[in-house]
């Protein structure tokens, strides 16, 4: 393929034909400020690699509450202060159940930790870990998240 047909192609037809991304909403648990600023990861129950508690809109919720209920069921946080503004916003690929992949965008929204609870709805399915931004940053794998830690 010529390079012109390949940029005509990359600029044009494929965005044509590409799927929408898919929407969720994550939290970025926090604790402390200044140097003592801490964020809680958890481990993804597919692989393993930490993330942010994320997951689908939901019905009859906001997009910041519906992160904050990821916060409680992947991540057990069961008090906090919630920003109802978005921090930012991250692209990665999410396997499907089907076998699939769907790429993703996450809108980040900020949650202040006050009670961590023992036993939550996942608790018997992730880890979970309390670590600095920039440490944070090194532990994800997506990009767009290394760089809103490091920001954060």
């Amino acid at each position: 393929m010529s390079s012109l047909l390949k940029q005509a192609w990359d600029e044009v037809v494929s965005p044509m034909i590409q799927r929408p991304k898919r929407v969720q909403v994550a939290a970025l648990c926090y604790r402390g400020t200044g140097d003592g600023k801490e964020v809680l990861l958890v481990t993804s129950r597919g692989t393993g690699r930490w993330i942010l508690p994320k997951g689908w809109p939901m019905d009859g919720k906001n997009a910041a509450e519906a992160a904050q209920q990821e916060a409680w069921e992947e991540a057990g946080v069961a008090k906090g202060k919630l920003d109802r503004g978005p921090v930012g916003a991250f692209e990665f690929d999410k396997e499907m159940d089907c076998g699939g992949i769907a790429r993703c965008e996450a809108t980040v929204f900020p949650l202040e930790v006050e009670t961590l609870a023992d036993e939550f709805p996942e608790a018997d399915e992730r880890s979970r870990k309390w670590v600095a931004p920039e440490d944070a940053a090194r532990m994800v794998n997506e990009k767009g998240l290394k760089d809103l830690l490091r920001a954060f």
